[in-house]
């Protein structure tokens, strides 16, 4: 009983020296499922506390609980054993009782000066290390529980940057941590990072890490100093004072009394880096806030200086004067920097002035907010004042206004910012005025059009005012406006064809941001000349007269389907005029009821598309978009049969190339029947040909001949981007190089990048994927990115040697931001395409418009001010009437008729469907009919089609008419299932005229439905 009592007092103790640590390196959940002798209730205290509270607190209350109660007989060695199996071997040696395995306060005072430099150096993995990269490793060197790396992938959702958080915390819980750690660096190709935490050179051998994997911990000179001269009670528990005297682990790593007791300081240092959050290990709140890291990052390097050249300060000068103002620079010159500059030099003055200060930047992709974050402006802000970044995707707990109250520069998307405004005008909830902002900052400015978010926010600034200046002339006091500074690498000329126009368009643009002027380098344009380098320019033509078998075959089967439907275009096959009559002629046979036209329609439009496709990437990749459609088709159909028809059929009707199973789809009629078999029919013949490499696209060999020469020739490693239109060419292009052995020879790394938005056709990348993609090209693990228009702007991607633009011709403005990309020393900027495409003379005529864009930006320069301030004027009332208008319209369009005037006929078989009396709808966008008799005309199943390309994607069950035909998809809304139709998948019939028509979107239909009535809604579901 005595050593059972002696042991109490002995744990007991040990937790009274050793709490601060403890706290540290207890992960508590995974132990209380070790601990026997803890009660049920006692457990569900502890991870209550965990939930509302945080681990450390948890701990406490463990730790606590531990020393007040008496417990069985050897709990405090289960209590042990609990932290060891939970993976906190450090926390175990602490509580021993039988002190015979406490660390050494020498290897203590190591491990300490360990977290403090990987505390110091924290910026610089969470931006470069890649959390895939290491975490097999880890777990194989036993650095990671199961659960650890349950935990890390969870974070991960939220980011690599979460992530990798998650990883370091976890990480320096475990013994010989660091050595371990240094070691799988290496191993994982992260030398530079191993060097940064070392201190040593790459090329060094791997003697000493190996040394100190066998030593443990690297020792250190001297302790480091303890807040109190008094002994401490770790000395204490091992009975002597600290006097070794090991050599140091980094000779220029100093740390300052400041820095607080190891005991605390140290390990507390590093969790608030990583943003402590023991349930997930993600940064909630906003995106990034300086004040957590301000003090870590202040120490791992000098401030950077803020400095601009020559030619940036010549653009500045007005902005810096207080005034409204366009800079345009071209990619690459540091147009950020100079908006960083003008922050700081706001708010100084600002402050000088003892004025409030606040400035906002506006981007328009999500990407741009943490990117110009961390990269511009908290590096240089952070020391004088608080920044902060957020999206949509960022999980705030304070509304937007408290974030702007709080932060002295905020990074936002504009739709943030719209929305708040909106919300301030509707009075429906806490928002924020014009007046918050001192300066509003306006990246990719060019679009700043039409409806667009941007011209929605500055449309309403311009209101204002205009009514500032009525307010002043009744002597009221006007509302406080803030300075605008808009950003832009080409304004372009609006598709102007004469200079006049192109004219009109910069004024448009500058009165639609409130410009005094739009800023373009004079004075020192030599020295920007200088600094951005202009890439050489080839056109590489490809041969399109080739032998293509298989593009005969496609053209020799829509022959006989327009034969069969008795039509004949004007337009040749594969063209883009093509695709427009045959879409033209699919909605006028859904609106006469004529489904043999329409469904032949439908079929000649996705063999169309696979001429397009195959005159852009490979043949195979033609006859996959071809051979996914029609077994699309056929799933529909046999989802369309009775319960008994759904059986192991299925599997073999798939299995079969030749469709030979058609007959077991009851529901087919003469034109489905004739269009299936058509296909399957050639279906051998088909894969056959689009497998022969002889009749190669052309413009596959001229790009992998492209692609070669730039990656032999180049000394140093290449980086390039290929610019292509579709994501399916953009993924296509990624597996064809990946897949060519050739490539991978001389170096090439590719992967596909495109973009976030959801398509029914293609997956979309996440944020979070798109990040990784973006890091590894930045660090050279990708060196050739295949890329839709999302990476065109704005996304800082490193300087690339070569820039290729695949048959991709667009605008004026997309050609300059591309181009810009290719701005390493000696770059090369081509454009690929066939020559009878038509893209080599659209680049002519971009090429044309781009010198138009300069002359017209020289024109509105040297306009004369009364003249230029007479034109802005009328140009903004011009905007602001047009948008009444339009208003004015949309609201008679959409008040005019009621419900009750229409019908919904299914577009494939003009069956009833619903009266759009039966249509409510959710959140101002979701369109359902919860009725009853609904219910019984469609059915549902699973969306196999997506299913089978991406396995890991969620998708909802489809709504099919009995016919085949989807209407839509099932949604979740409050725990109830509702059926969402999509108005495409529909004709209307209109009662009082008897006509019918075809609508892609339902903002097109005249008419307004009411919301949804979730109380009604529940009576009529299934649920109890």
């Amino acid at each position: 009983m005595s050593n059972w009592c002696s042991t109490d007092s002995s744990f007991r103790y040990l937790i009274t020296c050793f709490r601060p640590r403890l706290k540290k390196y207890i992960q508590v959940e995974p132990v209380l499922d070790y601990l026997t002798f803890l009660s049920a209730d006692v457990k569900e205290q502890i991870q209550r506390m965990v939930v509302t509270s945080g681990n450390m607190r948890a701990v406490e209350l463990l730790l606590n609980t531990l020393e007040k109660e008496e417990w069985q007989p050897g709990w405090t060695q289960e209590f042990v054993e609990a932290l060891r199996r939970a993976g906190s071997p450090l926390a175990a040696r602490y509580v021993n009782p039988q002190l015979t395995d406490l660390p050494s306060p020498s290897s203590e005072n190591a491990h300490d000066e360990c977290l403090q430099l990987l505390t110091l150096l924290l910026p610089t993995l969470v931006e470069e290390l890649l959390v895939r990269d290491v975490l097999d490793k880890c777990m194989e060197k036993q650095l990671l529980t199961t659960e650890d790396r349950n935990r890390i992938s969870a974070a991960e959702n939220y980011g690599n940057e979460s992530g990798v958080r998650e990883l370091l915390r976890r990480i320096v819980l475990k013994e010989d941590w660091f050595s371990t750690f240094l070691s799988i660096l290496r191993q994982t190709g992260n030398d530079k990072l191993a060097q940064k935490l070392t201190g040593t050179d790459c090329s060094e051998s791997n003697a000493e890490i190996e040394n100190s994997a066998q030593e443990g911990v690297p020792e250190v000179e001297e302790p480091l100093p303890v807040a109190s001269d008094q002994p401490s009670p770790e000395k204490e528990a091992w009975g002597m004072a600290n006097n070794s005297s090991e050599s140091s682990f980094a000779d220029s790593f100093v740390i300052s009394e400041s820095d607080t007791s190891l005991a605390e300081g140290s390990v507390s240092c590093l969790d608030e880096s990583l943003g402590h959050n023991s349930n997930m290990g993600s940064d909630s709140g906003t995106m990034g806030s300086d004040s957590d890291e301000e003090n870590v990052t202040a120490r791992v390097s000098p401030e950077p200086e803020l400095q601009l050249r020559p030619y940036q300060m010549e653009v500045a000068q007005p902005a810096l004067e207080g005034k409204n103002i366009i800079i345009c620079l071209p990619t690459g010159s540091g147009k950020t920097r100079v908006a960083v500059y003008i922050a700081k030099d706001h708010l100084d003055k600002k402050k000088k002035a003892s004025v409030p200060g606040k400035v906002i930047v506006l981007v328009n992709k999500v990407l741009l907010v943490e990117q110009l974050f961390l990269e511009e402006f908290k590096p240089f802000l952070k020391k004088w004042y608080r920044v902060t970044g957020l999206s949509g995707d960022t999980q705030l707990k304070i509304s937007f206004p408290e974030v702007v109250q709080s932060h002295d520069v905020i990074i936002s998307t504009a739709q943030i910012l719209e929305n708040s405004l909106l919300n301030t005008e509707n009075e429906e909830d806490a928002g924020v005025q014009f007046s918050d902002f001192s300066l509003i900052i306006i990246d990719e400015c060019h679009h700043t059009n039409k409806e667009a978010v941007y011209n929605n926010i500055m449309r309403r600034y311009v209101k204002q005012k205009l009514k500032n200046r009525r307010l002043v002339k009744e002597n009221k006091p006007a509302v406080p406006l803030p300075q605008i500074l808009a950003l832009t690498a080409s304004p372009g000329v609006g598709g102007a064809t004469k200079q006049a126009k192109a004219n009109e368009h910069i004024l448009k643009l500058c009165a639609n941001l409130d410009a005094f002027t739009i800023k373009t380098v004079k004075e020192n344009l030599d020295q920007l000349k200088d600094h951005i380098k202009e890439p050489c320019k080839k056109i590489a033509i490809a041969d399109d007269t080739r032998e293509d078998p298989f593009k005969e075959k496609l053209i020799e089967i829509m022959t006989k389907i327009q034969t069969y439907c008795q039509v004949s275009p004007m337009s040749d096959f594969g063209t883009q005029s093509y695709e427009q009559w045959v879409i033209q002629m699919e909605k006028e046979a859904a609106r006469e009821g004529n489904r043999k036209d329409r469904v032949c329609a439908e079929h000649l439009r996705k063999y169309n598309e696979a001429l397009q496709i195959n005159d852009t990437i490979r043949m195979i990749d033609a006859y996959n978009h071809l051979e996914t459609f029609y077994n699309d088709v056929k799933e529909k159909k046999f989802a369309a049969q009775e319960d008994s028809d759904e059986s192991g059929d299925n599997d073999d009707c798939d299995g079969d190339e030749d469709g030979h199973n058609l007959k077991k789809i009851v529901k087919l009629d003469e034109t489905d029947r004739f269009l299936i078999t058509l296909f399957f029919e050639n279906n051998k013949r088909l894969k056959m040909l689009a497998k022969n490499p002889k009749h190669e696209n052309q413009k596959l060999t001229k790009l992998r001949n492209t692609i070669m020469e730039q990656y032999t020739s180049t000394e140093e490693s290449a980086r390039g981007i290929i610019f292509t239109k579709t994501r399916q060419s953009a993924y296509a292009l990624s597996q064809w190089i990946t897949e060519n052995e050739k490539f991978a020879e001389v170096g090439v790394k590719a992967h596909h990048l495109i973009g976030a938005g959801h398509s029914s056709e293609f997956k979309p990348m996440t944020q979070n994927e798109q990040k990784e993609v973006i890091s590894k090209f930045r660090t050279g693990k990708i060196n050739l990115l295949i890329a839709t228009t999302v990476a065109e702007e704005g996304l800082d991607i490193k300087e690339c040697n070569i820039v290729i633009r695949y048959g991709l011709v667009t605008n004026e403005i997309a050609m300059v931001q591309a181009r810009g990309r290719a701005r390493a020393d000696e770059s090369t900027y081509v454009l690929l395409a066939h020559s009878s495409s038509g893209v080599i003379e659209r680049e002519t005529v971009n090429a044309f418009r781009e010198k138009m864009m300069y002359k017209a930006i020289d024109h509105v320069q040297n306009m004369k001010a009364e003249e230029y301030a007479h034109k802005i004027l009328e140009l903004q009332m011009q905007s602001i009437m047009e948008k009444k208008m339009k208003i004015k319209r949309s609201i008679a369009k959409h008040y005019k008729k009621s419900p009750s005037l229409i019908t919904f006929l299914c577009k494939n078989c003009s069956v009833e469907a619903c009266s759009g009396d039966d249509i409510h709808i959710i959140e101002k966008m979701h369109h359902v009919n919860m009725t009853p008799e609904f219910k019984e005309l469609y059915i549902m199943r699973e969306n196999k089609a997506l299913k089978k390309k991406f396995p890991d994607y969620q998708t909802n069950e489809e709504i099919i008419c009995k016919c085949g035909q989807a209407w839509g998809i099932m949604m979740v809304h409050k725990g109830l299932d509702l059926p969402c139709l999509k108005i495409r998948n529909f004709v209307v019939a209109f009662k009082n005229n008897a006509t019918k028509k075809q609508y892609e979107k339902w903002a097109e239909l005249p008419i307004g439905f009411p919301d949804l009535d979730y109380s009604q809604c529940c009576l009529l579901s299934d649920e109890d």
